[in-house]
């Protein structure tokens, strides 16, 4: 905050999650303006889709205060990385004008997202020519859904409709379902999910073990789930290396019309492999 931020738009709200949850210990009435001036910058001025979507705007490339609104779009990563925030922070306040637009985003995401064939959830959707660009299942976009719904769920105590609460069940049901069948030998999964000869991918495997086991942790999911859970950290655990940098992690992936588009992200340690790992761990512990 000191140094200054970047531009305000779905990646770069991720961090007021954090700082929402880190100041019910600090009580900073500085971090408190921020979080509650960011929530209402998402219901007054992020850009909309057709619809009322939030827009998958994003940092422009090489330039921190700049932005790429990617028009009329919407991406699967939006509900980690901005609706968890909108919602934690409408929950904080008792806003149900924030909380309903976090329930009309997500079932927004899950309306133009969610493949009713396979289970999954493309990578994206644009309104401009109706369609979800290369139709492919990109494992850390999946990922997102898999961890992240379940703790937007959790963030209602029991409030949420139950019909809705039951929809967004029954689509992470069937994605890890789906997830189970496309698992490697190695446990991991493919950046293309259904692409065997793409690239197997941590950060996005290790989002989808957290949020499988999770879900037996909450009693959503069978212990048929486990030995599948634990193939995967076994996995995990052998992409990370002496210093502890998890390996094999892809780099930041915009949207792309054809599975070569993501066979060809460059593999790099980043820091949302290092988290997304770390959550898998926390969560196998728990199953110990």
């Amino acid at each position: 905050m000191e140094q200054g931020l970047p531009s305000r738009n779905i990646n770069t709200t991720t961090p007021l999650l954090t700082l929402c949850e880190l100041n019910e210990y600090y009580h900073d009435p500085k971090f408190e303006e921020l979080c509650l001036d960011w929530a209402d910058w998402l219901m007054t001025c992020i850009p909309r889709t057709k619809e009322g979507g939030f827009q998958h705007v994003t940092s422009a490339n090489g330039d921190r205060q700049g932005v790429r609104l990617n028009e009329n779009e919407m991406w699967i990563d939006t509900l980690f990385m901005t609706v968890l925030f909108l919602n934690k922070i409408g929950q904080k306040y008792q806003n149900t004008e924030w909380i309903n637009e976090g329930i009309h985003q997500v079932l927004m995401h899950i309306k133009y997202l969610y493949d009713k064939k396979t289970g999954l959830f493309y990578h994206g959707w644009t309104f401009k020519g109706n369609h979800n660009f290369g139709g492919i299942f990109w494992c850390r976009g999946n990922s997102w859904f898999t961890l992240g719904i379940l703790d937007y769920i959790d963030m209602f105590k029991g409030t949420l409709n139950p019909a809705v609460k039951t929809i967004i069940l029954d689509c992470y049901k069937a994605q890890v379902a789906a997830l189970k069948k496309l698992q490697s030998k190695s446990g991991l999964w493919h950046t293309v999910l259904t692409d065997p000869d793409s690239y197997e991918e941590v950060s996005g495997s290790a989002a989808i073990t957290a949020g499988i086991l999770k879900g037996i942790r909450y009693g959503i999911l069978d212990d048929s789930y486990l030995e599948c859970a634990e193939r995967a950290i076994r996995g995990i655990l052998k992409n990370i290396d002496k210093d502890g940098t998890v390996l094999n992690v892809s780099g930041g992936t915009g949207m792309g019309m054809n599975a070569e588009h993501y066979k060809n992200i460059l593999i790099a340690p980043m820091a949302y492999g290092q988290s997304l790992t770390i959550l898998a761990l926390a969560e196998a512990l728990l199953h110990i």
